[in-house]
């Protein structure tokens, strides 16, 4: 299923699930009163959506509604650093601004290199998780800052409580999947983490965890790691990857995160940037007014502006 939050023209947000024709809506908030209420219930709930969905009992036109974010507010944000060939040519950006000319031969000299435990487990950072917005709706500019980004990232909703997961149970735990785009202010980002902690204000300003456009139950993406993913400016690609490329993927990161820690359901965990879906791997950066869309193969596309107030 397509599970969706919406909000009717009145003001009211709903749970629902989106049908095969991405027009049609089959309103289940007569069960579920949110999208968590819907994650906790577990597997009898996702039982009894599918039969709200079969039996169409109350439907809605898409076009008569305004979709927000999935999961408007994750009980957590988990974002992961997953793709080497997006930590390499951001690694080598970031020297660059370090040390100019000198970053390629630095470079080549191995003196600019990934650390290794990034190789030895899942390396995150948690982020606001009230600052979430979903598909076509406004990006706002944070006033302090003069470089903007997108990236490019699966994300996985956590579906069963857990602690100590073993890796070959972690599967289970998966609710569903979506796209995350973590935005990004690239110049406080890189000033802040000077001091080897954060991101912080790089991340956290209002509106910027994008999270969309809906949430697709595990069992319609059997195989995560099979799926293209692409970034596209004012139509424009900016890049293409593929989620395959994952160093560690999301067992790999529930079994290390629920290590002597309780996970819970709805938490996001994000993949991280595939390789080539941020403008920073490239040297560019968004402009006012920039219409950002990405796009991961079975899970639609989420698109929003990026304004200058």
């Amino acid at each position: 299923m397509k599970l969706i939050t919406y909000q009717e023209q009145e003001g009211a947000q709903k749970v629902g699930a989106l049908l095969d024709d991405l027009q049609t809506i089959v309103d289940l908030s007569e069960k579920f009163v949110d999208m968590p209420a819907l994650i906790d219930g577990g597997q009898a709930a996702l039982d009894l959506a599918r039969q709200m969905v079969e039996a169409r009992a109350a439907t809605v036109l898409r076009g008569e509604v305004k979709l927000k974010a999935p999961l408007p507010v994750p009980r957590q944000i988990r974002d992961f650093m997953c793709f080497e060939k997006h930590f390499r040519q951001a690694y080598r950006q970031g020297a660059r601004r370090k040390v100019g000319v000198l970053a390629p031969l630095l470079t080549a000299l191995g003196l600019v290199r990934i650390p290794r435990v990034w190789y030895e487990q899942p390396i995150y950072y948690k982020s606001n998780r009230f600052s979430v917005i979903g598909p076509d709706e406004d990006v706002i500019w944070p006033a302090y800052s003069q470089e903007m980004d997108f990236e490019l990232e699966l994300a996985i909703v956590i579906g069963g409580q857990g602690k100590d997961i073993p890796l070959e149970k972690a599967r289970d735990h998966i609710f569903g999947y979506t796209i995350f785009n973590d935005m990004s202010a690239r110049d406080a980002q890189f000033e802040e983490m000077a001091c080897r902690l954060g991101p912080a204000k790089g991340k956290d300003f209002d509106t910027g965890n994008v999270i969309g456009p809906w949430l697709v139950t595990a069992d319609e993406i059997p195989d995560p790691y099979h799926l293209t993913m692409v970034a596209r400016v004012n139509g424009e690609q900016w890049g293409r990857g593929f989620s395959g490329d994952m160093h560690h993927r999301f067992e790999d990161m529930i079994a290390h995160v629920s290590r002597s820690e309780t996970i819970y359901p709805g938490e996001l965990f994000g993949s991280g940037t595939v390789g080539d879906g941020c403008g920073l791997e490239h040297g560019r950066f968004l402009q006012p007014g920039d219409l950002i869309e990405l796009e991961i193969e079975g899970l639609g596309q989420l698109r929003n502006r990026l304004i200058k107030p």
